[in-house]
């Protein structure tokens, strides 16, 4: 897990904007660590500036001959149904907006947005047809299993390029991969969860299993879990796919008679079900990449959040400009701003007891400052 030059080549436009979105400042020198900036450390600027002029040298391998650019961004999933979703295709238009205010109309970015849907065995196809097309300049998308899917394309298509976000394959000349650290996100969904339960039992209920849930989400939530208390265990559960909310209830229904008092829904439409079983049983739901707590008040005891439309919108905008460099995979964390944890939402306050926040603060303020590793 570690940064590379992502942050140091944002345009000169962006370098506020980002300024005021990170939490933290830490100079990381070993393995090609870059320094990240915050509002309290200004003085970064200047050497960001630098930065950025000496990338100017890159961009005619970066930039395309045309001065008009065209972006699509592959949905996974439906909008409506995936917050995460909706805000990848908000940063990216809010950064297109952005990169076309005083252009001539020849000279704007354009964005088409398609909607690829729930069904995961048809992702493939859609985004290769897409590609095929040979119409848009860069492809835009987030999730974990893109890379897998992505790499016999641009095989097929040398010059699609692709920008993928919660995602993570680097070396690949047409792709560039920006990682959210999810095992602190993992982690601390976790944590509040073992602090919370009283039985020691919590469950993870998942659309399907793929590597990412396997090898980080499940096993890190388990771990956060068992920091909090080391009695606490996971049950597993899979839907199937990512919207049948009464298999999603089913299986809630299921771990709860078996004594689970904490259920960590990821399986998209599906979880509605999960949270009416939840309220219907009285235990508690731990919510992942948004703030949920207004879905089940008093039910739901925690959101770990992602900053996916802040980080979008700079993706979007270094490519805009020239400065995405392809092959690059970056990771961001707690550290960065982009994972964090609401402490501040007053559902959080008033259905978590004080004591408990307490713990968490101290938690996610030791992730933070870098004296407690997540490993």
């Amino acid at each position: 897990m570690k940064h590379s030059t992502f942050f140091k080549i944002i345009t000169i436009s962006s370098i506020l904007t980002l300024a005021l979105c990170l939490t933290s400042c830490k100079e990381k020198k070993e393995n090609g660590k870059t320094q990240k900036i915050t509002e309290k450390n200004t003085e970064k600027l200047e050497e960001l500036k630098t930065d950025t002029a000496k990338s100017d040298t890159k961009k005619s391998e970066t930039t395309t001959t045309s001065n008009q650019k065209s972006i699509a961004v592959f949905v996974p999933g439906i909008i409506a149904d995936s917050p995460i979703y909706a805000m990848l295709a908000d940063g990216v238009k809010s950064a297109v907006n952005k990169y076309n205010e005083g252009k001539a109309k020849a000279d704007r970015a354009e964005v088409y947005i398609l909607e690829a849907g729930t069904n995961q065995a048809e992702w493939s196809k859609k985004i290769t047809a897409l590609a095929a097309q040979q119409k848009y300049d860069v492809i835009i998308s987030s999730n974990p299993s893109l890379p897998d899917l992505v790499v016999p394309i641009v095989k097929q298509f040398p010059n699609q390029k692709f920008i993928l976000l919660d995602a993570e394959l680097k070396g690949n000349k047409n792709i560039f991969t920006i990682c959210y650290n999810q095992y602190e996100q993992a982690f601390l969904t976790g944590y509040i969860g073992g602090l919370m339960s009283k039985s020691h039992k919590m469950a993870l209920i998942a659309a399907q299993e793929y590597p990412v849930m396997n090898n980080i989400l499940l096993p890190y939530f388990e771990k956060g879990g068992k920091e909090a208390n080391k009695k606490t265990t996971v049950d597993f559960r899979v839907v199937g796919n990512w919207y049948d909310a009464n298999k999603g209830a089913v299986l809630a229904d299921s771990v709860i008679e078996n004594g689970v008092d904490v259920i960590l829904p990821i399986c998209g439409g599906a979880s509605q079900g999960v949270i009416n079983s939840a309220v219907n049983h009285k235990v508690y739901v731990t919510w992942f990449d948004n703030n949920g707590f207004e879905k089940a008040p008093g039910t739901i005891i925690s959101s770990s959040i992602l900053k996916q439309k802040e980080m979008a919108s700079i993706a979007t905008e270094n490519y805009l400009s020239g400065l995405t460099v392809w092959g690059n995979a970056d990771m961001v964390g707690v550290s960065d701003g982009f994972v964090d944890f609401v402490q501040d939402d007053p559902l959080y306050i008033q259905t978590v007891p004080a004591n408990i926040r307490n713990k968490m603060k101290k938690m996610v303020e030791s992730i933070r400052s870098g004296n407690y590793k997540v490993q």
